[in-house]
């Protein structure tokens, strides 16, 4: 039966040295190339590409919902997008943000040149409890923070009251 882990290409075995006539032989070239592939997925290394959107990879936004006294306050990060390039909408109790994101790399280092582009859409939807006018929603877009406030209906922006606590 076959060793299984010698077949895969983790960093921690020892690495075979390389001889001087290996960049000849094709399928060294290819086992070479297939390790670091293999390397560079479970290193983790999609950090290196462009850190939009929480660096993992995925074009989509991180968001936070804060529950205030009076309001809603929803954040969004959208590093690298201009105001053009999302759009916000509230739909009853369900607010959206959607856009497109576009990057574009280049990097040139002695005779090398290297262009890197990515683009995707996204939508990430929030649900609020309770439904929201329009009118008194306020979004505000600064360095990359999307912050959207949502004022609570007079029935639920009511302030909370103390209760005095005996105890016997």
């Amino acid at each position: 039966m076959a060793n299984i882990g010698s077949l895969i290409p983790w960093r921690d075995k020892p690495q075979a040295p390389s001889r001087d006539d290996d960049h000849l032989d094709p399928f060294r070239t290819f086992r070479r190339e297939m390790d670091r592939m293999f390397d560079d997925f479970f290193a983790g290394s999609v950090s290196r590409w462009p850190a939009a959107f929480g660096g993992s990879g995925a074009v989509s936004p991180t968001i936070d919902v804060e529950d205030k006294e009076k309001e809603l306050v929803v954040t969004a990060e959208l590093p690298g997008l201009d105001a053009n390039d999302f759009e916000v909408t509230l739909t009853g109790d369900l607010l959206t943000i959607k856009g497109e994101k576009k990057d574009d790399r280049e990097e040139k280092k002695g005779g090398a040149h290297y262009v890197e582009r990515r683009f995707g859409s996204f939508a990430r939807s929030v649900r609020l409890p309770f439904e929201a006018t329009d009118e008194k929603v306020e979004a505000n877009y600064d360095k990359g923070v999307l912050t959207i406030r949502v004022p609570k209906p007079a029935a639920l922006a009511k302030p909370a009251r103390r209760i005095a606590v005996k105890s016997s």
